[in-house]
């Protein structure tokens, strides 16, 4: 397995906590849930180009 995509994944669950840290101490509770939903949307849309290969892979095992 690929190290780099959990790093990947890592860093930005740490930039957006940070940001988000950030906001609410700036009284902008609102921009720092649209920031950790956002945050959030693209860590699941790397696990589903992630899901995708696997199954990809699986099926070219498996010939199917």
């Amino acid at each position: 397995m690929d190290t780099a995509i959990i790093f990947k994944i890592a860093g930005i669950g740490i930039l957006i906590s940070v940001l988000s840290i950030v906001l609410k101490q700036a009284q902008k509770e609102e921009q720092a849930q649209m920031l950790t939903l956002a945050g959030v949307i693209v860590v699941l849309i790397i696990l589903v180009q992630l899901l995708s290969q696997l199954f990809t892979m699986v099926r070219t095992v498996f010939d199917l």
